[in-house]
């Protein structure tokens, strides 16, 4: 398959390595409206051609499958003309600004009979696949309670950009900052929900005032609470201030509760009291501490594999969207989860707009 890419920033470089690491896939295009980006990003990933026009692309490139790795307001628009030339499309997140543009974009696929994915990577890690496996072998009961958390590092290389850049385009989403990564932190929680979803939400700003009013404007602390129709809640923290920097799952069920980290790649069940009094509280520790350890020596294995690079979660996803267009397996991120997950983040950014 002839494979594009529209948008050549930082997370195109990503897209482009895994892309490069498929069997059956051929990066033959990039596309970007500044012209020394295309550049930079042909030297980076030589062999295909580059346009700053995307009508040009779609005409002359003859493509399967594009990529769109834009700023999100140009996601709908971006995707609809490559779905209406005949692709399939994979689109970063957040997949549109709101439910009302993911469904465009989903209704536009279904018309013209191609798939739309979007890069939930996460859900493709390896403690994400270990916990469907056993909520397949139902070995968790009935889901009770999913707590979840994710940080942004205000003082990394992205928060930098964002901090120091008034124009940048995360100011421009309904949800600024947290809405350019709640995705990550709703997408691994949908599939075990039931519409519809209530939703209860709280964002404050936590960081000393810059002296910008726009850049001030934005939160770096969200809270939410979530209750499906089957009785499932979830709590959510998305946290610019809490050390050390989460990425994190708590799935509690009827039979038993799993902690992932996605960060470390792990998930283990928590401990429990199975031995009587103070006997019975000396052996958790170094149960919990056999099952770390087996964690360490599986992730050991998958580096000797060369199974452990940063975007191997990608790798599987687009393993996994590639074999669906070819007909084999169903859509990795269902339209439905999509939909959910862009109708959930319209309700926290209604939850959390300045009142007067």
């Amino acid at each position: 398959m002839r494979v594009g890419i529209i948008g050549c920033g930082k997370i195109a470089d990503g897209h482009a390595e895994q892309l490069r690491a498929l069997d059956g896939v051929e990066l033959v295009a990039a596309c970007d409206r500044e012209p020394l980006m295309v550049g930079q990003f042909m030297d980076r990933w030589p062999g295909m051609t580059g346009y700053t026009d995307v009508a040009a692309m779609l005409d002359a490139g003859r493509l399967d499958v594009v990529h769109v790795a834009t700023p999100p307001d140009s996601h709908v628009a971006l995707a609809c003309a490559a779905l209406d030339a005949g692709c399939h499309v994979f689109v970063e997140k957040p997949f549109a600004l709101d439910a009302a543009g993911a469904r465009e974009i989903l209704d536009c696929a279904a018309r013209n009979g191609r798939k739309a994915c979007v890069n939930y990577l996460y859900n493709f890690e390896s403690p994400a696949l270990a916990l469907q496996e056993l909520v397949d072998r139902d070995r968790l009961g009935g889901i009770v309670h999913i707590e979840t958390s994710y940080g942004y590092n205000l003082s990394g290389d992205y928060g930098i950009a964002v901090m120091g850049d008034p124009a940048h385009w995360v100011h421009r989403l309904p949800g600024k900052l947290f809405h350019n990564v709640i995705d990550h932190v709703l997408a691994k929680v949908v599939p075990f929900l039931e519409g519809p979803v209530e939703v209860h939400a709280r964002a404050w700003r936590r960081r000393a005032a810059s002296g910008s009013a726009l850049v001030d404007a934005m939160p770096d602390e969200l809270r939410f609470l979530l209750a499906d129709a089957a009785g499932v809640t979830v709590s959510g923290m998305v946290s610019s201030h809490a050390r050390p920097v989460a990425h994190a799952m708590t799935v509690r069920g009827t039979r038993d509760t799993v902690e992932l980290d996605y960060a470390a790649r792990t998930l283990v069940r928590s401990q429990r009291q199975e031995q009587p009094s103070a006997l019975g509280r000396l052996f958790p520790a170094w149960v919990q501490s056999a099952r770390f350890a087996r964690g360490g020596l599986g992730n050991a294995a998958a580096f000797a594999r060369s199974d452990f690079h940063y975007f191997q979660c990608m790798r599987v996803l687009l393993e996994r969207f590639h074999a669906a267009i070819r007909g084999v397996g169903a859509d990795p991120v269902p339209p439905a989860q999509i939909l959910m997950v862009a109708t959930l983040i319209d309700a926290i950014v209604a939850a959390v707009e300045p009142r007067p």
